[in-house]
């Protein structure tokens, strides 16, 4: 019997999304399906369990836009967040004509809105493989793209939302990674996502975002990245330095990137990027599970999950 309730529930969510999918580009469809209780206060992020999220998706394959193994990354998403008690919403765009793609929003709480975002896509080709042989081939994507999606679904499970006085807005940006590869360009899922900011369900004011990207590596050093706000930035890494990560999570500024706080910040929007790109598997077939550890998902999620549970506190600059 419950593996019949199972089938029909899987069926029931797959009809749902595939409705939702032909609703007009640029709304948000409304996922509310097996809602139940958040998570007990008690929890605490684990970077084990982070872990097991990265492993997941790398089973899926390659999530390139318009894939079925994306496809079926996103349906994942979006079940374990509804079923975890979050509000989820699915953003469809083109990013090609010929591919579809999506945006998924999740919600819970309540006061001012805040974003914690992640790309789920993986790219098309690991064209920065020093093996000119690998270059056709698609990036595993174990670092780049799932270390961020996996610290979002753990945070899922472990924030106590309640205690931030928040409405955290957790967002899983498509069609990030496939720039320099003709027809495509980066971050097309997160500025479609701040193009329509006034649809947003719960989310359309945010008071800030904070991007995780490539934050994995079990040789870890996420340095301040040069063009994220300043007094985000400045709480986040203090933040870090108390729970004792100045080792990993580095008080020095190094690279600048366009990324998915980029659009943000083109909004006058604070935003921050927490980002590894001392990575030397970028974009190669290498990118792969043994390159991620638990100690380093912990070390991200754990700061962030403190910080806004203290209520994301800063000092604005003047």
């Amino acid at each position: 019997m419950e593996s019949i309730i199972h089938s029909i529930r899987d069926y029931a969510i797959e009809i749902i999304l595939m409705l939702t999918l032909a609703a007009s580009v640029g709304f948000f469809g409304y996922l509310g399906y097996g809602l139940v209780q958040p998570a007990p206060d008690t929890i605490t992020f684990s970077g084990e369990e982070a872990l097991a999220h990265v492993k997941t998706q790398l089973d899926f394959g390659p999530r390139i836009p318009g894939t079925k193994g994306h496809k079926a990354l996103g349906d994942w998403v979006i079940r374990e967040l509804s079923e975890g008690g979050w509000e989820v919403f699915i953003q469809p765009f083109e990013p090609l004509e010929t591919v579809e793609a999506r945006n998924i929003l999740a919600v819970s709480g309540s006061g001012p809105a805040v974003i914690i975002g992640a790309h789920y896509d993986s790219r098309i080709f690991a064209d920065a493989d020093p093996n000119p042989a690998n270059r056709s081939k698609p990036v595993p994507g174990g670092n780049d793209g799932a270390s961020g999606v996996a610290v979002l679904m753990e945070l899922a499970r472990s924030l106590n939302v309640a205690a931030s006085g928040k409405t955290i807005c957790l967002v899983f940006f498509d069609a990030e990674d496939n720039g320099r590869i003709p027809g495509w360009d980066w971050i097309l899922g997160s500025r479609f996502f701040v193009s329509r900011l006034d649809a947003l369900p719960k989310c359309s004011d945010p008071e800030f975002a904070v991007i995780v990207d490539m934050i994995g590596d079990a040789d870890q050093q996420v340095y301040r990245e040069k063009n994220s706000t300043e007094f985000l930035v400045n709480a986040i890494w203090a933040t870090a330095s108390e729970l004792g990560y100045s080792e990993w999570i580095i008080d020095e500024p190094r690279f600048a990137m366009t990324d998915d706080h980029t659009p943000f910040l083109e909004a006058n929007i604070p935003a921050v990027d927490m980002i590894d790109f001392d990575y030397p598997y970028w974009h190669t077939v290498e990118d792969t599970l043994d390159k991620v550890s638990a100690e380093s998902l912990a070390r991200i999620g754990r700061t962030l999950e403190v910080w806004l549970e203290q209520g994301a506190p800063y000092i604005r600059d003047n």
